[in-house]
């Protein structure tokens, strides 16, 4: 053979355990639909055949992660796996402080109410739902910073994640740089369908910031998926281990919220690392009144310890080539298939572009949440809207907030499905395509307040 043709690859593990999963009728996906409101995180687990909801603490964790659970110090104060995770956070992410948080959002709580006050703005490389809605509610407003294309799902831009530096210093010099807490920087932009920030991208960020003295924080639960972008395709980085690149990237940033249930391989854990020791001490303190004792931080101590070994893990570079290479796989089929998704391919998930496979709905008649329901009537494959829905409403308004981008995301757990699966779902993204013609919209008939797209409930127009 010649050296290079390009060899077939495989999984960097061995399956040891199985757990059972079963397709259900057409006729009980219809039911279990409309009893869901046809809202798929409304679904029952059981009802789900290939689940692609979401890749946050869904991943399947190692033998090494197991057995580390079974050494859990559950002391109330000073458990030993704290300081494992701290030891870990410091080696593979370079921040000097952590408090953990039983997940993201907590850490993005903590964050937000140390941080902001009333009247900040806080500018960022497009919005997620759970950051924004934690700036707002310390009274701060998001400023998106990202670049145009971005905003196209078909550009292919290696580095759609990347912040527009020009729209960051004007918005600077707009509004002061006393009114900008931080920039709040994503590794890799969930909502612009998984897509990198480049290292050159962050230098300069952190050029700009250190010259009007504004932090820079990451948000860090998919950087060692961005660190592997970069290695692929950024110029000078082919050679570099994707351990040495994440902590290249953190050294741009003063701290970061973490999930820790996304790259670090665990089902539940978060944490806030930072750099500043008076704004750590601010942290430490609120974190007792909210999530528990700084050393714990409402975590057991057998979770911390899994944490830190999946901290470990996740920057093995053989373990994320393949972690992404399901995620293209899965991507490429559907491409083959002239199936409209956002291009470049993400790191954790394809992204269907709703607008495209159903251009006669308007957008306030909810495509993309159609469109996750008609997959579901298909398979049982079970995905998440990414689009208005989403998107929500002005809190100033309470008119809903338009996104350009109308997409349902095909969410990837790690270490959890074969290549058989990601075939299924490719077969019945292409039906539901062919089906696309005939399809309708949908009515909003219950809204809550707060992040809606979890709880919101639809029927069918006509």
């Amino acid at each position: 053979m010649d050296s290079t043709t390009r060899r077939s690859w495989a999984e960097p593990f061995k399956i040891k355990m199985v757990e059972p999963i079963r397709v259900m009728s057409r006729a009980e996906r219809e039911r279990a639909i409309g009893e869901a409101g046809f809202n798929t995180f409304l679904l029952k687990s059981d009802d789900v055949y290939i689940d692609l909801l979401t890749d946050s603490g869904t991943s399947a964790m190692s033998d090494y992660q197991w057995a580390g659970m079974m050494l859990g110090d559950e002391a109330y104060a000073g458990s030993r796996n704290f300081y494992h995770l701290e030891e870990a956070v410091r080696k593979y992410y370079g921040y000097k402080y952590i408090v953990p948080t039983h997940q993201g959002r907590a850490a993005e709580h903590i964050l937000s109410r140390i941080a902001i006050k009333p009247g900040d703005y806080v500018p960022g490389n497009m919005y997620f739902t759970t950051t924004r809605l934690h700036q707002e509610l310390a009274g701060g407003t998001f400023e998106d910073v990202i670049i145009d294309e971005a905003h196209d799902p078909t550009s292919v831009h290696p580095f759609k994640g990347n912040v527009d530096l020009d729209k960051l210093e004007s918005l600077i010099k707009r509004v002061g740089p006393e009114r900008i807490p931080y920039v709040s920087l994503a590794a890799t932009v969930n909502m612009a369908g998984g897509q990198p920030i480049s290292l050159a991208n962050m230098r300069a960020v952190r050029e700009l910031t250190n010259r009007y003295g504004i932090r820079v924080i990451l948000d860090a639960a998919r950087a060692v998926e961005n660190a592997y972008f970069i290695q692929q395709r950024e110029t000078g980085y082919a050679e570099t281990p994707v351990a040495t690149i994440l902590r290249e990237m953190c050294g741009y940033t003063d701290g970061c919220t973490m999930s820790a249930k996304k790259d670090p391989l665990v089902n539940i854990g978060g944490f806030l690392a930072l750099n500043d020791p008076e704004l750590f001490e601010e942290a430490r303190n609120l974190i007792v009144v909210y999530e528990g004792l700084h050393t714990y931080g409402g975590l057991a101590g057998r979770d911390m310890e899994a944490m830190a070994r999946g901290i470990e893990e996740a920057v093995n570079d053989d373990s994320i080539r393949a972690r992404v290479g399901q995620v293209e796989y899965l991507g490429n089929q559907l491409l083959a298939a002239d199936a409209p998704i956002v291009t470049p391919i993400g790191g954790h998930a394809v992204y269907l572009d709703a607008r495209r496979f159903y251009p006669q709905l308007k957008q306030d008649e909810f495509p993309a949440q159609m469109l996750a329901a008609q997959l579901y009537l298909d398979s049982g494959v079970r995905s998440m809207e990414r689009g208005i829905v989403s998107a929500g409403r002005d809190p100033e308004t309470g008119e809903h907030h338009y996104p350009k981008l109308e997409l349902v995301r095909l969410a990837i757990p790690r270490r959890v499905y074969t290549q058989s699966h990601m075939d299924v779902v490719a077969e019945s993204v292409a039906e539901v395509y062919r089906q696309r013609r005939d399809v309708r919209g949908l009515r909003m008939t219950f809204e809550p307040k707060y992040l809606r797209f979890f709880q919101a409930r639809f029927e069918p127009l006509g």
